[in-house]
Parts: structure tokens; sequence; C-alpha cells
């Protein structure tokens, strides 16, 4: 653990800093699963709307 002594003698602890990397760009197959579950959640929350507009007109 990384210690450092302040003023006054007062010891300050660090926590360990992960290690970086570089993220790398979503391929073809990627994209389109991430257009197939917007439309997937669109349609889905469509319908959970559609069900309250239908639930509070009903008497």
């Amino acid at each position: 653990m990384p210690y450092i002594e302040e003023e006054g003698g007062r010891l300050n602890n660090f926590a360990r800093e992960p290690q970086m990397y570089q993220a790398e760009a979503p391929n073809a197959a990627e994209k389109r699963n991430y257009v197939i579950f917007g439309v997937l959640s669109f349609l889905l929350l469509g319908g959970v709307i559609a069900v309250a507009v239908y639930a509070s007109s009903v008497s």
C-alpha cells in the first residue's frame, strides 16, 4: 500500500490505481445487436405505456 506522510506526521493511504487500457470500437455484429436491443426496448416501453393508458381508462 502506498502511504504518504503529511505534515504533522499523519499517514495518508491511497488506493491502488487500476491498469488503464484503450477501448476498442464496436464491430458490425455489436452495432447490429445495439440496434436490435434498442428497438426491443422501445417496443417494450411502448407496450407498458399502452397497458397503463388502457388500465387508467377502464372503469
